[in-house]
């Protein structure tokens, strides 16, 4: 394998572990030395990480173009693993939050370096799925070993995947500068200062909108799902079997990574089954949870394998492209939940059967960007 892809491999499975571990400790996390305002502190935890994820995508995107993306590979562990420090170590909760934004930092720093080495390689439709494969791993594992080391220590999966960090940022570094032969299959060009117009007109071009429409609902309506779904059910639903359910979204969503990465389809067919799929799932749902979450995790894995492919075909540099695509993905996941909350006052089954009905409007969106032939 080469050395780059598995660098890639290691560290998205490493930063979505750790942003995962976080999840199912934070009442615990937010409320250490504190007496009051504790949901506060625990939305500013939950929200920090993709606050700075958010914030820095493009401008990392840009720089991405400019310099080494391997450079920002590193820079990205390096952020993870002082992370994990922070998080292990401190009880002052502005510290926490503080390391969740720096958190989030790193995954603006990652992922458009990611999917710009990636989608330069003959097999990227593979290499993709495999990375959303690992992608998808990573916040499975997070979850389950927070879980199961919580009665060890709260903190327990925060400390195993900095050590896991502190590992990898070793590679990372060895990889950075060690003297070889290999080059990263990416046709660089140069690459003028940042156009900050270009920039904003490039981030809501019309042309494009279906692309960061798409990413925006598919990795939004999935927010959605994970938000309210637990209260929904709670009647219906024991804890072990919700967890089941969510586990079921991340597993189907693994084994489509796989399975569609290696099929050779044209991103166009992959993103409109991803938007039908993740639809139906949205609203089956409703009734049955273990199917409906199924579906869902085919869905945004089809969609998810489609979309970075889509936007490597935009007549844009890949880091800036990368960089707005993972900026909609993560305002989806960020912004969605909160658009979704203003309409629980119709019942929960009216907010999930509107997030599946604009989803399925995304279809109808013109695309502008075109297939190879």
């Amino acid at each position: 394998m080469d050395k780059n892809r598995f660098l890639i491999y290691s560290t998205v499975f490493l930063i979505m572990a750790l942003s995962n571990s976080v999840i199912p400790v934070l009442p615990e996390i937010s409320s250490t030395g504190q007496t009051s305002h504790s949901s506060f502190i625990t939305t500013l935890l939950f929200s920090g990480y993709f606050i700075g994820a958010l914030l820095t995508m493009i401008p990392f995107g840009l720089m991405a173009d400019i310099y080494e993306h391997i450079r920002f590979i590193v820079l990205a562990i390096a952020l993870t693993f002082f992370t994990g420090i922070v998080l292990t170590f401190t009880e002052n909760v502005y510290l926490l939050i503080a390391g969740r934004f720096i958190e989030g930092i790193a995954c603006g720093a990652f992922f458009p370096a990611a999917y710009a080495i990636l989608s330069g390689f003959r097999e990227k439709n593979r290499y993709i799925g495999e990375f959303n494969f690992l992608l998808n791993a990573g916040l499975a594992a997070g979850v389950l070993t927070s879980g199961f080391l919580a009665e060890w220590s709260i903190r327990g999966a925060i400390i195993l995947f900095t050590i896991m960090a502190a590992l990898i940022l070793s590679i990372g570094i060895h990889a950075l500068f060690a003297k070889n032969e290999a080059k990263e299959t990416i046709v660089r060009i140069a690459i003028p200062a940042p156009n900050i117009r270009k920039i904003i007109n490039k981030t809501f071009d019309s042309k494009f909108l279906r692309t960061w429409t798409t990413a925006f609902l598919i990795f939004g309506i999935t927010g959605v799902m994970l938000a309210f779904y637990p209260e929904y059910s709670k009647d219906t639903l024991s804890k072990p079997q919700l967890g089941i359910a969510i586990a079921i979204l991340y597993v189907s969503s693994m084994a489509t990574n796989v399975i569609v990465g290696r099929m050779n389809l044209d991103f166009k067919r992959m993103v409109f089954a991803g938007i039908l799929l993740a639809t139906a799932g949205v609203v089956i749902a409703i009734k049955s949870p273990f199917l409906g979450f199924a579906l869902i995790g085919i869905g945004s894995g089809t969609g998810m394998i489609g979309l970075p492919i889509a936007v490597s075909h935009m007549p844009l540099e890949k880091g800036l492209a990368m960089g707005i695509f993972n900026t909609y993905t993560y305002a989806g996941l960020a912004f969605m939940p909160i658009i979704a909350g203003l309409f629980v006052n119709l019942g929960y089954q009216a907010v999930f059967i509107l997030s599946a009905f604009f989803m399925v409007l995304s279809l109808f969106l013109k695309d502008g960007v075109k297939s190879e032939e």
